[in-house]
C-alpha cells in the first residue's frame, strides 16, 4: 500500500521516463509532488525501493528503474491517524483498543487506519487515556526488545519526553516508532538498531502521535 506522496511520486515517475527515456531530477521530482525540500524526496524513493516498486542503479546519476506500477485498484492510503478509539470492556480482564494497521520500526511507512479491526489486551497494559494498537514491521527497534510481527499499544499524545519511544509523523504524511530525542533547533528519531542511523529534522516537520506503553507478541 502506497501513501498519496509515494503513489504521486511513482505515477510521475513513470510518466517521466516514457516521455524522456530518462528519470527526472531530484529538483523535477521536488517540484512534482510538492515538496520543500530533497530530504523529502529521499524518504519517498527509500520507500518506494523498499516495497519493490523501483530500485536505484547504483553508480549511475538520475538512474531509477521502475519495476511495477501501481496499478489501477491501488489507491493512495493516509497514513494520519484518526480512528475513533475504543474502550468497550469484554468482561473478562481485558479491554478491545482499534488496531489500526501496521507502522515501520526501520525505514518509514504509513500507518493505516482501520476502524473495523480491534485488538482485546488485558486491561493491565491501558491506565487512563484513549490507547490503540499497532503492527510493527521492520528491525530498527531491535534491541528496544521490539521485534517485527510484534503487536504496540500506544497512548495518544502529542506531548513526549526526549527518550519516551514514540509513533512520530514525519512531514504529515510518513509515521514510524523511535525513540524521541529533543535537542536544540531540532528533533531526532532513533532507532534501536546500529545499522540505523539516527534522523533529525525540524520541529515543524515531527508531530508526535503517541507514546509506547505497552508490547504485545504472539509465539
Amino acid at each position: 500500500m502506497l501513501t498519496e506522496k509515494q503513489h504521486q511520486l511513482l505515477t510521475f515517475l513513470i510518466e517521466h521516463q516514457a516521455e524522456h527515456d530518462i528519470s527526472p531530477s531530484f529538483d523535477e521530482m521536488r517540484l512534482a509532488v510538492g515538496l520543500a525540500s530533497k530530504s523529502g524526496i529521499h524518504r519517498l524513493i527509500s520507500g518506494l525501493e523498499e516495497r519493490g516498486y523501483i530500485r536505484k542503479l547504483a553508480n549511475r546519476a538520475r538512474a531509477i528503474e521502475i519495476l511495477r506500477h501501481p496499478g489501477a485498484a491501488t489507491k493512495p492510503e493516509s497514513n494520519i491517524i484518526r480512528p475513533d478509539f475504543g474502550t468497550e470492556q469484554s468482561g473478562s480482564g481485558t479491554i478491545e483498543l482499534p488496531l489500526l494497521g501496521r507502522i515501520a520500526a526501520g525505514t518509514p511507512i504509513e500507518a493505516l487506519s482501520d476502524p473495523t479491526s480491534y485488538l482485546a489486551v488485558p486491561d493491565t497494559l491501558v491506565s487512563g487515556g484513549e490507547h490503540f494498537a499497532l503492527e510493527i514491521v521492520g528491525d530498527s527497534m531491535i534491541n528496544a526488545g521490539i521485534h517485527e510481527g510484534d503487536t504496540v499499544i500506544i497512548k495518544r499524545t502529542d506531548q513526549a519526553n526526549s527518550g519516551d519511544i514514540v509513533v512520530a509523523l514525519v512531514e504529515e504524511h510518513e509515521a514510524t516508532l523511535k525513540t524521541l530525542r529533543r535537542e536544540p533547533g531540532r528533533i531526532g528519531l532513533e532507532a534501536a538498531n546500529p545499522n540505523y542511523e539516527t534522523r533529525y529534522f525540524e520541529a515543524d516537520q515531527v508531530r508526535i502521535q503517541g507514546r509506547l506503553t505497552g508490547l504485545v507478541r504472539r509465539y
